[in-house]
């Protein structure tokens, strides 16, 4: 799922995520940039 796909000058943003149609349980995601990427986990409990 792709969340955010475009160019951003810098600053702060917020993306809404609506996991509704995911099951409950580890999710891995990347956050990438030109010159930086983090890839994190995310613990999904509903």
């Amino acid at each position: 799922m792709t969340l955010v796909n475009e160019i951003k000058d810098a600053g702060y943003y917020s993306v809404d995520f609506n996991a509704s149609s995911l099951s409950s349980g580890i999710y891995f995601y990347r956050l990438s940039s030109a010159d930086f990427t983090a890839s994190m986990k995310m613990i999904l409990v509903k």
